[in-house]
């Protein structure tokens, strides 16, 4: 695996130090990657649910009432008109 050398602070060495310490990971390495892969995560998370915002925003508006469009839910997935 390709190695990296950081510059981090003395405090961010000591935090990282004392959470290998505390056996929530097995190295400073595995902190670090850990760190790495939820910025990751977060970050393809917030993407996919942007998407979702811009694609509700661009589908306009329905004049429907909200008891119509319950309405037409239930008849669309019920076969019922309630």
């Amino acid at each position: 695996m390709p190695k990296l050398n950081l510059a981090i602070s003395d405090d961010e060495i000591g935090w990282a130090q004392s959470r290998v310490a505390a056996g929530e990971f097995a190295s400073i390495d595995a902190h670090f990657s850990q760190l790495a892969w939820r910025d990751r995560t977060e970050a393809e998370e917030a993407a996919w649910l942007q998407d979702a915002i811009d694609k509700g925003l661009a589908s306009g508006v329905d004049g429907r009432t909200s008891a119509q469009m319950f309405s037409d839910i239930r008849t669309k997935y019920l076969g019922q008109n309630g």
